[in-house]
């Protein structure tokens, strides 16, 4: 089974996420909404399919990465999710929720062996 297939977004604390985004605008051309940016690419497999990685700001204050203390976290894409989510609790992998859907995808987060939380996304087909 395959389980990681690419990066699906970055996720940091900063202190001032709309400065930030403004700056990333004007000094680096990142065209960017409420949430960030996307950068869209194309399936290497198969050149017909797009996807997209989100660069996003949080405020620093956000509780969203605990129980993690770091101000990052990494989103990655995954094929399959719930199989995924029961290989890695029969690996002893801390689960964090319950596997969530939104019409762009299911999610569901875990923590790593340094306590970093990372979300895991099967994109919407």
């Amino acid at each position: 089974m395959k389980r990681v297939t690419g990066i699906g977004g970055i996720f940091f604390k900063c202190q001032d996420p709309e400065k930030t985004k403004e700056w990333y605008q004007t000094h680096l051309g990142l065209e960017t909404d409420p949430y960030g940016t996307r950068f869209e690419w194309r399936e290497a497999v198969d050149s017909t399919k797009t996807g997209y990685t989100i660069w996003s700001p949080f405020s620093d204050k956000t509780k969203y990465f605990e129980p993690s203390t770091k101000d990052f976290m990494i989103n990655y894409r995954v094929d399959n999710l719930e199989a995924l989510v029961a290989e890695l609790k029969k690996e002893g992998v801390t689960i964090l929720d319950e596997i969530e859907s939104y019409d762009y995808g299911k999610f569901v987060h875990i923590l790593d062996p340094e306590g970093n939380k990372i979300e895991l996304w099967e994109p919407a087909v």
